[in-house]
């Protein structure tokens, strides 16, 4: 990596912290899809597959961030260990949970202590779609330990992601614009 400003070296970890995750959520997320469909927990499937678009651009926007303070993104995709639908969706869960409490707070108020607004951007977009992924997973979690095979979750359904920060949403045109990143609706990917 070539030698970076002071100031950006530790909002740089982070972006790798982050950009690592971020990609490695997404290699679970596919394989946690597959898993769903296996199992016809094909409503969840979906949710993962949007899951895992909405880190893919999360880990774009924190490469380009590294790349904007002078490093070069690399990353260890880690082997996957695929459970059951419902114990994958509590791990997803449990790492959306970690980001959303402890890791993204962290790293926004670094990046904005050392004036970094393109990290702040960044990390800002990630936080906000992982909140909406514990919400998603929580009322799936809900639905397949409950029991409902008659609900959402036994049919495949449309998930839409914000092509830009990864906001997701289970209801179409909820808005008019992305709440994170104000994009326009009509961009938003539909994910199946």
């Amino acid at each position: 990596m070539p030698l970076l400003a002071q100031e950006n070296q530790i909002t740089v970890q982070n972006l790798f912290a982050a950009f690592e995750g971020e990609s490695n959520a997404h290699a679970r997320y596919v394989a946690f899809a597959a898993r769903a469909d296996e199992e016809r927990f094909y409503g969840a499937a979906s949710l993962f597959r949007a899951a895992a678009r909405a880190e893919q651009i999360h880990a774009a926007n924190h490469a380009r961030v590294i790349h904007q303070l002078g490093g070069e993104t690399r990353c260890a995709i880690h082997p996957v260990v695929v459970a059951t639908t419902a114990e994958n969706l509590k791990i997803a869960l449990y790492g959306e949970k970690h980001e959303v409490e402890i890791m993204y707070p962290g790293f926004i108020a670094e990046a904005k202590e050392h004036g970094n607004a393109a990290a702040v951007r960044s990390f800002t977009g990630a936080f906000e779609a992982e909140k909406t992924h514990v919400r998603l997973y929580s009322d799936t979690i809900a639905q397949v330990e409950g029991g409902r095979a008659d609900t959402w979750i036994a049919t495949a359904r449309e998930f839409y992601v914000c092509p830009v920060c990864g906001y997701t949403s289970d209801t179409e045109e909820e808005h008019e614009r992305c709440p994170v990143c104000n994009v326009l609706w009509e961009r938003f990917e539909i994910i199946l």
